[in-house]
Formats: C-alpha cells, sequence, structure tokens
C-alpha cells in the first residue's frame, strides 16, 4: 500500500487553518477542499459516524445496489474523493472489488483512508489526485466510485470525461451522497436554525453545561464557512443523468433516497456538533441511528411511491462506459 503524490506523501494537518487561509480559499474551491478536507481529516470518521463494521458495510451496500442492482465482483476499483476510504473500504469488505484506489485532492483524507485499508487488511493504494486529471492510464480499472464527491468538483463534465477514460469498456461508475437541489435547501435551512437555536440556548443558567466551549464553536463556524465553499453543486436527478449521457455513458440510471430521514437527521447532526459529546452518550446514538433507520424504511418503502424523486435530499447516480468508443 502506498499514498502517490508529486511531492511525497503530507502529514496530517495538526492546526486547523487561520482566517487568513480561510478567507483566501473563498476565490479558489480547489484549495478550499484541501484545506476544509486537511483540517477534518484527523476526526471525520467520528464526526460522521464512519466506521468499517457491519453496520457501514450494510449501509454502503444498500447505496451501491440502490442504484446499480447486485453486479459485480470488480477486480480493481477505484473511488474518487475517498476522504477516509468509507464508500470504497466497506464495499470491498462487502465483495463489490477485490483491489481498490482511493484518490482524493486532499492529502491528509488519502494518508487517513490507506491507513484504515491497511488496519482492515485490504489491498489499497492512494493517490493525492485531482477528479477533472486522474493520474492513471486509459482503460485501467473496471469500477469508479464516490460517496458524497460529485458536487465538490468544479468541472463536473471533464470529471466524468476521465472517469469514462479510466473505465475499461464495459466498466461501470457509481456515485451515491449527491444533495439534490431542494434537498439541500431544506437540510441547510434546518441546520441554520438548529445550530442557532443550540448555540443561545445553551447560555442559559440551566444548560451551560451542554454548551461547547466558545473556541471550539468559533472553530465549527469557520469550518461551516469552508464547508460553503467546497459545495460547488446541487442536482436535480434529471441534470446528473444529462451530466452522464453528455460525456459518452450508457446505461444511466439516477435514483433518490432519504426525505423524512434527511428532515430528522440534519437537526440531529447539528445538534452533536453543537454540544460537547460525553453529554450524548450511548443511548443519544442508538436512538439517531435507529430513528434514521426507521425513516429511512419510510422513505424507500411508502413515501418514495408518492414525493417527486427530486424532493428527496440524496441522488445516487450509475452508468456503464460502452463497449466501443465513447461518442461525445
Amino acid at each position: 500500500m502506498s499514498v502517490a503524490a508529486s511531492n511525497g506523501p503530507a502529514p496530517l494537518r495538526s492546526v486547523s487553518p487561520t482566517q487568513a487561509e480561510v478567507d483566501a480559499a473563498f476565490d479558489d474551491p480547489k484549495l478550499a477542499n484541501v484545506l476544509y478536507h486537511d483540517w477534518e481529516a484527523g476526526t471525520y470518521d467520528e464526526k460522521w459516524s464512519i466506521s468499517y463494521d457491519e453496520r457501514c458495510i450494510s449501509f454502503a451496500l444498500g447505496r451501491f445496489r440502490a442504484v446499480a442492482g447486485d453486479v459485480g465482483p470488480f477486480e480493481h476499483a477505484l473511488e474518487i474523493g475517498s476522504g477516509t476510504g468509507f464508500f470504497l473500504l466497506n464495499l470491498m469488505q462487502g465483495g463489490v472489488a477485490k483491489k481498490g484506489t482511493v484518490t482524493d485532492l486532499s492529502p491528509g483524507m488519502v494518508e487517513v483512508a490507506v491507513r484504515n485499508a491497511e488496519g482492515l487488511g485490504l489491498d489499497v493504494d492512494g493517490k493525492v489526485a485531482d477528479a477533472e486529471t486522474i493520474p492513471m492510464p486509459d482503460a485501467s480499472v473496471d469500477l469508479v466510485v464516490g460517496h458524497a464527491v460529485l458536487h465538490h468538483i468544479p468541472d463536473l463534465d471533464r470529471a466524468i470525461r476521465e472517469i469514462l477514460r479510466v473505465l475499461k469498456p464495459g466498466g461501470r461508475f457509481v456515485f451515491a451522497g449527491e444533495p439534490t437541489r431542494i434537498g439541500d435547501l431544506y437540510a441547510r435551512k434546518l441546520g441554520q436554525a438548529t445550530w442557532w437555536a443550540t448555540t443561545n440556548l445553551t447560555k442559559l443558567g440551566p444548560l451551560r453545561g451542554w454548551r461547547r466551549p466558545q473556541a471550539e464553536l468559533d472553530e465549527s463556524s469557520r469550518a461551516a464557512a469552508l464547508e460553503a465553499v467546497v459545495d460547488q453543486h446541487v442536482f436535480d436527478p434529471e441534470r446528473l443523468e444529462r451530466f452522464a449521457l453528455g460525456a459518452g455513458a450508457v446505461d444511466v440510471r439516477c435514483v433518490t433516497e432519504e426525505f423524512a430521514a434527511a428532515l430528522f437527521g440534519w437537526p440531529v447532526r447539528t445538534f452533536e456538533a453543537a454540544v460537547p459529546p460525553e453529554k450524548l452518550g450511548f443511548p443519544w446514538a442508538m436512538f439517531a441511528y435507529r430513528s434514521w433507520q426507521r425513516l429511512s424504511w419510510l422513505d424507500e418503502h411508502v413515501l418514495s411511491r408518492v414525493v417527486p424523486r427530486g424532493l428527496f435530499y440524496n441522488a445516487l447516480v450509475t452508468g456503464v462506459k460502452p463497449a466501443g468508443p465513447v461518442e461525445l
């Protein structure tokens, strides 16, 4: 296993970016991505409750199969914008791919992803790489995956063409966790309202023990400012399909998920970020997880039949590289 980069592997950031760095990143979305994700790398799995056990293996496989069906196994899979490796490593544990490559603009994230893979005994290497110029040969991988990454890429047309370039003929891409236009709107509004309510109510006497130190709240606010820069797109499902078809993919399909689960989940996630973690504990974690599971079941089996797909929060898209030359 290795981490490849033009100047070698970079160490994890030990400090948060300065306000000057944050200000500079507002005019440079790629710099913002590196700063934000290097900053978050060391605590990212904890923040998003990411694990590499049956819970997240089942979640990753569920997302993959919801849009692509029961396909595979694939010999070599590449993850774009891998973060700490959540999607690909759990898919590999679930038998979707035998060998993997993780890529991300953030050296810190690639370092953590490769370390996670080593701990799991998976055959994975890592590259610090831009999705718009993937440093891999033509027709070199069988599967390309990503989770919550397409909306970070400035030139999405170029990135999807790159994905098709590195795929072997007949190879497939699968992307999940992309915010819809309407879903992103209500998620942000719910998050902002929850943050305001929590950080203000915990100033009151009886609730002061539930307030994180002001320095941590300020750091979270700077992270949120950077996060707003790194998010480049929101999608209507039809738009995602057009991107893929326009790049030359075939058998393109887009589905959506999480409506009731998102309306519940975003306030919960924001509340958790605003209060000291020791105040919540395991019972709260199980309440949040079980509630999300039940609402996801409701979304899948009931609401998906009556609610327009554009109102759901997450979009998932798949497509296949044609067996012949890609026609643009």
